[in-house]
């Protein structure tokens, strides 16, 4: 049964009148009822990240996650069209993983700055300076990325796909700071190579237990600093902070807590701390406020992740009425993409 005008806008009321205006959320109601009976008229669905705006999150998205979490309910549906709001990383791996389904992003310029920061060429020299070394790719790579990968991985799942080599030596591309954040806790040595790995040096002779890094970072949580988290604990000294991983060491070092986007949702829906700050992209709080209403999160050193930013309720509800924009894997790049995702599936 589809959805009325009166029962989307009571929803959205519910979650979100601390969080949206009441003149927004009318407007948003009448753009859910249409993208349901779009949903129902092309036996879609829409998987929701964890950064999506309020409106857009909490009214059509039939699922809801982090990354590993929508990678592994992308290679389960049976729906005939996937809508992926999220950035085009992820849509390329619903892709990757279900190759004869129409998947949509609902924006062309939804980017993002880490996958950016290396390509496939990178990681086939990487291989020739470092012979015979596995390569863990997070998955916020693109496609031909993960291609050159023997396996990929989440911020959520990183050291457990690390710890599954059971090698001394492992490359982990292409985020510096989580790679630095992991190799503190698996008990190896960090080496960040050039942008450019031809003059890179191997490694000395003797030199054991290392994660070689790349200096990729996330434009969002490069931002946040020591100095943030000081500063609010000047005003609030009972603070809980919760760091992401793609944050710097020293940042992860000073906060309470560091996991992936839903660690920190379950951390902040299980826990009972006066106030919480949250280092990471701004719309999660909010979409955290909106189930959580008695929390108190602290609306302070937020950043807008411009390329999430570009997933709307308007653009997913034209992605649908369009079947705009279609994500594409060539064959050769998917075949053995996948076979680096379902590795990492089946790690967990």
């Amino acid at each position: 049964m589809l959805i009325d005008f009166d029962t989307a806008y009571m929803n959205l009321a519910a979650k979100l009148e601390n969080v949206v205006p009441q003149a927004e959320i009318y407007l948003q109601a009448e753009r859910v009822v249409e993208i349901e009976r779009l949903k129902k008229e092309r036996n879609a669905i829409i998987l929701g990240h964890n950064y999506m705006e309020p409106a857009l999150f909490h009214s059509v998205c039939d699922f809801k996650g982090d990354s590993l979490q929508l990678a592994r309910i992308s290679a389960e549906t049976t729906a005939d069209v996937i809508v992926f709001c999220g950035v085009k990383f992820m849509a390329e791996t619903a892709k990757i993983l279900n190759p004869t389904k129409t998947v949509l992003i609902p924006s062309d310029r939804a980017g993002c700055s880490l996958a950016a920061s290396i390509t496939a060429k990178d990681v086939r020299e990487l291989r020739k300076l470092y012979p015979g070394v596995p390569v863990v790719t997070y998955i916020n790579t693109y496609a031909e990325v993960k291609a050159e990968s023997d396996v990929v991985c989440t911020s959520g799942n990183a050291k457990k796909v690390i710890e599954s080599f059971h090698s001394d030596t492992v490359i982990f591309i292409p985020d510096e700071y989580l790679a630095k954040n992991v190799a503190r806790e698996t008990g190896k040595k960090i080496i960040v190579p050039t942008l450019n790995p031809r003059l890179s040096r191997p490694l000395e002779e003797g030199v054991s237990k290392v994660l070689i890094g790349w200096p990729g970072k996330c434009e969002v949580h490069e931002r946040f600093s020591v100095e943030d988290i000081q500063n609010v604990r000047k005003q609030f000294p009972d603070v809980v902070v919760l760091a992401h991983p793609e944050c710097a060491p020293d940042v992860v070092e000073a906060s309470d807590f560091s996991g992936s986007t839903s660690a920190m949702i379950k951390y902040v829906k299980e826990s009972k701390a006066p106030h919480y700050l949250l280092l990471t992209e701004c719309s999660m709080g909010d979409n955290i406020v909106a189930e959580n209403p008695e929390k108190d999160l602290l609306r302070l050193c937020s950043v807008r992740c411009p390329h999430m930013a570009q997933i709307t309720l308007e653009m997913t509800q034209k992605a649908l009425e369009l079947m705009r924009y279609q994500v594409e894997v060539d064959e050769g790049i998917r075949v053995k993409a996948k076979r680096a995702i379902d590795r990492m599936l089946e790690i967990g």
